[in-house]
């Protein structure tokens, strides 16, 4: 069997069904239209045929009536039927004509019958009318000849009217045929379609749905996870054959990728446990970090205090004792001491956010932003710092520390402004969803938006120190204040007039507030 056996089959199948089927509806149309061929001759024009011979036969009638009351009695009214029947009969008698048009052997009974008709009125009734308009009366032998022709008259009537009727029944014959026949094409069709689709079902049971089900009891043990049972076909058509042939080389090919899958999962088992090791080394390691900064910091206090001082006592006692080189030194070394403890302070205060807290509370925002700039009043005054601010909501967090967010990004704003215009800035907030958003705008120098990473990392200046004082801690400090609070700090880099910084704090709503 080659590849399209199959797929042969079924259009040879179909072809034939196609063609019975159009066969069986050729002969129901040819049946039908032959029924109702026959129904129409029946119930139109033989119906028609024997109506108008009724109306001509009852014209005659009429004709001879209205003679006889003339004749009996002279007064007109009487002759009334007679010219009323006469005329139906000459009208009647061309629709019956047109009629016979289909049946020729009806024509002379009819042309017999009129011809009497017409003999009768020819020596009986025409001569008899005008006798008595005469004044006289018909004879009796006049009258019995026409009684006679009258007589005649009716025969061939009756007999037209059987002629009619013999064409009847013969038609009603053909139409209950026609009929039997229409009945029994449909009836062998059903049962042609019933025979057909049976045939069909256990065609297609053979060729198709038997293999297909074969198929999917063997595809149903393996996805039950017996991947290693070959999925194999015995005396399937050859395209579902291959069919099951590139399914259990998908089999395969599973199989190999899910020992490559548990070796993966094996070996991400083993990183993960070592990220989680190495995070709980780090974790450590940054609290150690944290210890070991904040002891640092907090022993170096004193040394460096006392290296200021006696370095301060120096330049004092011996000033003007010692040469230009000399006192240069000693002012080197106090400025560096008091560098020192300025940096060494930075790293405890720093070191100490989020370890030494007094707890979340509720802060006002508006008022800790009045107190970091009451910590500026100094430099703002110094350089016209303009500091303007939407209303602020409250939120809970530390207020030491938020404080200290403000002072921060506040004195960025006034320390890195421009040396023509005084410093403009704006706090601003908006909420988003479940967080607060704030802005801190200033129309500053500005930042690179490739330093935006940069500047949060803790003592990385952008700038020489002689240029501008700190100890580049401010951002970090900054970032992790937010963060602490858990939100995040950013740098808007869209805004290039001036240094924008953006971070979020949680909302916390009213009732929660009011506890």
């Amino acid at each position: 069997m080659t590849l399209s056996a199959l797929r042969r089959r079924l259009v040879l199948a179909f072809i034939t069904v196609t063609v019975v089927l159009a066969l069986g509806l050729t002969v129901a149309v040819v049946a039908a239209v032959r029924l109702y061929d026959a129904q129409t001759l029946v119930t139109d024009r033989l119906f028609t045929a024997y109506s108008l011979s009724g109306e001509l036969r009852q014209a005659v009638v009429d004709q001879e009536n209205g003679f006889r009351g003339y004749a009996l009695t002279g007064q007109e009214e009487f002759l009334e039927p007679y010219r009323v029947g006469r005329a139906r009969a000459e009208d009647v008698s061309p629709r019956l004509s047109a009629v016979e048009d289909e049946f020729p052997d009806l024509r002379a009974p009819r042309v017999e019958l009129e011809k009497r008709v017409a003999r009768w009125q020819a020596t009986v009734a025409d001569p008899g009318v005008a006798a008595v308009r005469a004044g006289s009366r018909p004879t009796e032998d006049a009258l019995r000849a026409g009684k006679v022709q009258s007589d005649t008259i009716r025969a061939a009537s009756e007999d037209y009217r059987r002629a009619i009727l013999q064409h009847r029944r013969q038609a009603v014959a053909d139409l209950n045929r026609n009929n039997v026949i229409l009945f029994g094409v449909i009836g062998g069709g059903i049962v042609l379609l019933l025979t057909i689709g049976v045939l069909l079902w256990l065609a297609l049971r053979r060729w198709v749905t038997g293999p297909l089900e074969q198929l999917g009891t063997e595809v149903d043990r393996v996805e039950r996870g017996e991947l290693s049972h070959e999925v194999r076909l015995n005396g399937a058509p050859a395209e579902i054959s291959v069919l099951a042939e590139q399914i259990d080389r998908m089999r395969m090919r599973i199989l190999e990728e899910y020992a490559a899958a548990e070796g993966a999962r094996h070996e991400a088992e083993q990183a993960r446990q070592m990220v989680e090791d190495q995070a709980e080394d780090l974790s450590r390691s940054n609290a150690e970090l944290e210890q070991f900064a904040y002891v640092a910091s907090h022993d170096l206090q004193e040394p460096l205090r006392k290296v200021a001082s006696f370095c301060q006592l120096l330049e004092r006692r011996y000033k003007g004792q010692l040469d230009e080189r000399g006192e240069q030194y000693i002012e080197f070394a106090v400025d560096g001491a008091k560098r020192m403890q300025q940096l060494i302070n930075d790293l405890l205060a720093f070191s100490r956010v989020g370890r030494v807290t007094s707890g979340f509370t509720e802060v006002d925002l508006s008022t800790a932003l009045d107190q970091a700039l009451a910590q500026l009043d100094v430099v703002l005054a110094e350089s016209g710092a303009q500091v303007t601010h939407d209303p602020l909501p409250a939120v809970h967090g530390e207020s030491s520390l938020l404080v200290q967010l403000f002072q921060n990004l506040v004195g960025n704003g006034v320390k890195f402004r421009r040396e023509d215009e005084a410093p403009r800035i704006h706090i601003g907030v908006r909420r988003a969803g479940e967080v607060w958003e704030f802005c801190c705008a200033d129309n500053g120098i500005g930042i690179e938006a490739q330093y935006q990473d940069k500047i949060f990392v803790i003592f990385q200046r952008l700038h020489a120190r002689d240029a501008y004082g700190g100890t580049g801690i401010g951002l970090a400090m900054c970032k992790k204040i937010v963060e602490y609070h858990g939100g995040h700090l950013w740098l808007d880099t869209s805004v290039t007039n001036g240094a924008t910084f953006r971070w979020t704090l949680p909302v916390v709503e009213e009732k929660e507030i009011s506890r």
